[in-house]
């Protein structure tokens, strides 16, 4: 049963350099920083990419965050298994492969590279920073 009350809002990131990690979203995926102030004694920074407000905020008086490497989390196509947040997902429309071959021009590195998860299905990781990973689908074609 769908809740017609409740709406997307967020991801919330915690970085040990939110100004950095809101500078990578930027550079490598054409993100825009919409605000940055700072909240409970940390910075806060709303990044709005493909319709999605990302909240990168700094480390908070008495935190002590663990940092999780996406490099680490991937081991091979099948290591989902970590508590928390696994990763998130954006469709791609277009070519992936020639697009994950561009944001490499740009500073990106990939947990996983571009391949056929199943017939017609081109899938990647995108490493991003703080630990992130993000998942890129290819559209299909309709």
């Amino acid at each position: 049963m769908d809740n017609n009350n409740l709406s997307f809002d967020h991801i919330h990131i915690i970085s040990p350099d939110p100004d950095a990690a809101a500078r990578w979203y930027e550079d490598v995926l054409g993100a825009r920083i919409a605000s940055n102030h700072e909240v409970r004694g940390a910075a806060q920074i709303n990044v709005r990419l493909a319709g999605m407000s990302l909240l990168i905020r700094g480390q908070r008086p008495g935190e002590t965050p663990d940092l999780v490497s996406p490099m680490q989390q991937f081991s091979d196509y099948a290591s989902h298994n970590n508590w928390g947040t696994d990763h998130f997902g954006y469709t791609y429309k277009g070519d992936l492969y020639a697009w994950c071959e561009e944001l490499k021009t740009r500073g990106a590195t990939f947990s996983v590279e571009p391949y056929e998860f199943n017939p017609g299905t081109v899938i990647c990781y995108l490493a991003a920073p703080d630990g992130v990973s993000i998942e890129i689908v290819q559209a299909r074609d309709t």
